[in-house]
């Protein structure tokens, strides 16, 4: 176990926002867990890859960062089940499990941050969300000290969405998640530009077309800080996507398995809003792809909170439609909202003024 105060977040964020956390505490193995000291008013954060996160000031309390690794397999004759450490790379797993000759996560390739994090998020593109393939979760209580492995169903998931955003969030520690990838493979090509692969496509062909779309249109974090996609697509009634469809032909919608419910692409409704390039001092709307925030160079939190606002806000007025950010807000204390945020930095600055 590592503990470091005062610690710069600059490298533990893809949004390479310059904060800090009071205390960091990195977790290399299981032993590890006996020595960790748990204080029940201090607030806590558990931190993955960074890679969904905005830190929208310095954190107070204690950000834990699981890293631990591992892969093992087992053969169950009609699927395979791959049991893999929290801390190991998402991306890197996706990859070894194509080398190997496990199927069915091609399409979520390339997409940063580790595999702790994926069941949080239910991460999901091209059609594919990982909860198709998570067989459960081993978590840690910290409160107690209990071990306690989650079900597929006791997960809860949804649309970018799990048990470990509410109930058990900064409460349970995923240690490992256990995938079950099935040996029948059933390739998903119905979903952007892997439609145009043919449908004998391999999974070396989707994922090699995956991992060029993505890095065509998505900015690396590794030279433009970025969060991935920052809005969640919008989810609507029938019926005022049907009306948005008249009104607007070309606006992507997607079927969601209720008929009552659709889904529209956030980054299209942005992009007709004319908000490519749009820039609040370091923060900036992606040139190539609307749906992702950057920092220029030299942003602050401020910068990103001020234009998710503006960009919410437009859509809002344009379309009826509100954006929920899919990126994770977290504040001095903890998770927060962009509503709260934006009603803390309008406090902040009546209270200059008053000062001043």
């Amino acid at each position: 176990m590592i503990i470091s105060q005062q610690q710069s977040l600059l490298d533990f964020n893809s949004f390479s926002l310059d904060v800090k956390a009071h205390t960091l505490v990195t977790l290399a193995s299981e032993s590890d867990l006996a020595d960790f000291v748990y204080q029940p008013d201090t607030p806590y954060f558990i931190l993955a890859g960074g890679s969904n996160l905005l830190f929208c000031e310095d954190f107070n309390g204690v950000l834990i960062k699981p890293d631990f690794k591992g892969k093992a397999v087992v053969d169950e004759g009609d699927a395979w089940l791959i049991t893999v450490g929290a801390g190991e790379n998402w991306h890197d797993f996706v990859t070894w499990c194509l080398a190997n000759g496990y199927h069915g996560l091609e399409n979520l390739a390339l997409i940063p941050g580790c595999v702790g994090a994926t069941p949080v998020q239910n991460i999901g593109a091209y059609g594919v969300e990982v909860k198709d393939f998570i067989d459960s979760v081993k978590s840690y209580r910290l409160a107690d000290g209990e071990w306690q492995t989650l079900s597929h169903q006791a997960c809860q998931f949804a649309y970018r969405d799990s048990v470990f955003k509410h109930q058990y969030k900064n409460t349970h520690l995923i240690i490992e998640v256990t995938f079950r990838l099935p040996k029948q493979w059933q390739r998903t090509l119905n979903y952007g530009d892997l439609k145009q692969l043919p449908e004998t496509a391999s999974a070396q062909q989707i994922y090699d077309l995956v991992c060029q779309v993505r890095a065509e249109k998505l900015p690396d974090p590794n030279t433009l800080g970025n969060a991935g996609s920052f809005f969640k697509n919008p989810e609507v009634p029938a019926a005022q996507a049907q009306a948005l469809a008249i009104a607007y032909p070309e606006l992507p919608i997607y079927e969601t398995g209720d008929e009552n419910i659709k889904k529209l692409a956030a980054g299209w409704l942005i992009d007709q809003c004319g908000l490519k390039g749009r820039q609040i001092g370091g923060a900036q709307v992606h040139q190539k792809q609307a749906l992702v925030l950057v920092n220029q160079g030299g942003a602050t939190p401020k910068d990103v909170v001020e234009l998710a606002w503006l960009v919410r806000n437009q859509v809002a007025e344009r379309f009826g439609v509100l954006l929920e950010h899919e990126v994770r807000f977290i504040a001095a204390q903890g998770e927060t909202t962009l509503d709260d945020m934006m009603l803390q930095l309008e406090r902040n600055a009546l209270a200059a003024e008053q000062d001043a």
